[in-house]
């Protein structure tokens, strides 16, 4: 053999080799695009449906669509990890048993959705332990939790009530806006991420973030209601075309939450920045409708993360690869339909009574929940009322049945005062996320005026005795 015979042959062998160990190295699960450094880094999502019962369908349903997007976008089960109750799916008043749909004309979202914490373990402690990557922690569920590193982007989705400083959870404490945020800042401080994008369908859910979210965190938070508004429920009847009629009674989704969803599910997220999410699902939920008819989408934190493409955090279906914009408009959601998410449990009673027979024992059963509903949203309004007035000792309240902050300042100061008023105000007068804790920015008024806790707290004992 000549000697460029053996030079070609020494060629080949060179880099048949190169290739083979190069095929050997560990390949990173996804490439968020290469940090300053040249890392490479891994996305990882927690969901959460912070809720249960069948009347709140549209928060399982809402997460088990966000779930199929980041499937369809390239993340890995083991990158998602997903809290929820479990108990719509095969709710016995499911008209599709093992079926969930996130609007009127759409298919199961259902499938394939991990159930890494159900029932008792979708609570508050293994919240903050998973995102936190403490294994240690965990109590019940799958254990899986966010083994995440500083050249990691982290996405946050959560759907459920809400109310001033408060996400509710379906067991256990409430998410209060103040611990929340304590735990983001030891995720920074442990360098558990290096960008981080959190989304929250919820009743004054800007109150979570409001001046108290550092713009030096490199997170972004994005929120389907300012610190004072409620949020609302779509696809609850009255599109077109409307729910099937075996729905009635029910929402199948949250304004905010199929806004971005339903972008998400159509455009190319390597092609569309956060900036243009947030505009999009800004008009789509529909900003300048009557008032009380829509919310505000708010965002807070890190602003220098709304020029990131939205395929850092959520992936991007190969199908939408050639989907082009021109001449696309999103409009908006029909207010006409929608509906404030605290009046759906009373949607949900008027619509199983009209579909009960007359003079029927399940009729009389479902008037009576109706009326005793009513009537504690009424006493909870008067307690309120009486409550402001023992503490503050004035006769002039009504002013002060919302949170009086003004934008940009965080709902109260002395937040151990709020969570012990909050406390106080759920075991003695019976309040929940379905409707009484929209007071919340009461009590936290109370706790700004500098008013005495345990005078406040005798106040409240006192206003719901009876």
């Amino acid at each position: 053999m000549s000697s460029l015979g053996h030079l070609l042959v020494l060629v080949f062998l060179y880099v048949l080799l190169f290739y083979s160990a190069d095929s050997r190295k560990p390949q990173v699960l996804h490439d968020t695009g290469s940090s300053e450094d040249g890392a490479k880094g891994t996305r990882w999502a927690v969901l959460i449906a912070g809720s249960s019962y069948y009347y709140n369908y549209r928060h399982q349903a809402d997460i088990c669509h966000a779930y199929q997007v980041l499937r369809k976008g390239g993340l890995k089960d083991e990158n998602i990890i997903v809290f929820m109750y479990d108990d719509i799916a095969f709710n016995p008043e499911n008209p599709r048993p093992g079926v969930i749909i996130n609007r009127p004309d759409g298919g199961d979202v259902y499938e394939g959705v991990p159930k890494d914490y159900t029932k008792e373990a979708v609570n508050v402690k293994n919240f903050y332990n998973v995102i936190l990557g403490n294994e240690s922690g965990i109590t019940g569920g799958s254990g899986k939790v966010v083994k995440s590193g500083p050249n990691d982007s982290i996405f946050i989705y959560y759907a459920d009530h809400g109310a001033p400083g408060l996400l509710s959870m379906p067991d256990g404490e409430d998410i209060h806006a103040k611990d929340f945020i304590k735990v983001l800042e030891k995720m920074h401080k442990l360098k558990r991420y290096k960008k981080m994008v959190i989304y929250v369908e919820a009743c004054e859910s800007g109150s979570m973030f409001e001046g108290i979210l550092k713009t030096n965190l490199n997170i972004l938070a994005v929120t389907a209601s300012n610190a004072t508004e409620s949020s609302f429920g779509i696809y609850c009847g009255g599109e077109n075309p409307p729910p099937p009629p075996e729905y009635d009674g029910v929402c199948l989704g949250d304004t905010f939450s199929v806004s971005w969803l339903e972008d998400s599910d159509l455009h190319d997220m390597s092609k569309e920045t956060l900036k243009k999410q947030y505009q999009i699902v800004k008009r789509r939920t529909g900003p300048d409708a009557e008032p009380g008819t829509s919310s505000h989408v708010s965002r807070f934190g890190s602003k220098a993360l709304l020029k990131d493409y939205l395929v850092s955090y959520i992936g991007t279906n190969p199908e939408n690869e050639n989907f082009t914009s021109a001449g696309f408009t999103a409009s908006p959601i029909s207010t006409s339909s929608s509906v404030n998410t605290r009046d759906i449990p009373l949607l949900y009673l008027k619509s199983k009574i009209q579909r009960s027979p007359m003079e029927s024992p399940e009729r009389q059963e479902l008037q009576k929940k109706l009326f005793e509903e009513m009537n504690h949203r009424r006493q909870i309004d008067q307690n309120i009322v009486e409550i402001l007035k023992l503490s503050l000792k004035q006769t002039n309240v009504l002013d002060l049945l919302i949170s009086t902050r003004t934008k940009g300042q965080p709902l109260v100061d002395d937040w151990d005062c709020f969570k012990t008023l909050v406390n106080s105000f759920k075991n003695h007068c019976g309040a929940t996320m379905d409707y009484g804790l929209k007071y919340t920015g009461a009590l936290a008024n109370i706790c700004n005026m500098g008013v005495d806790v345990k005078q406040t707290v005798s106040a409240i004992e006192h206003a719901c005795a009876h």
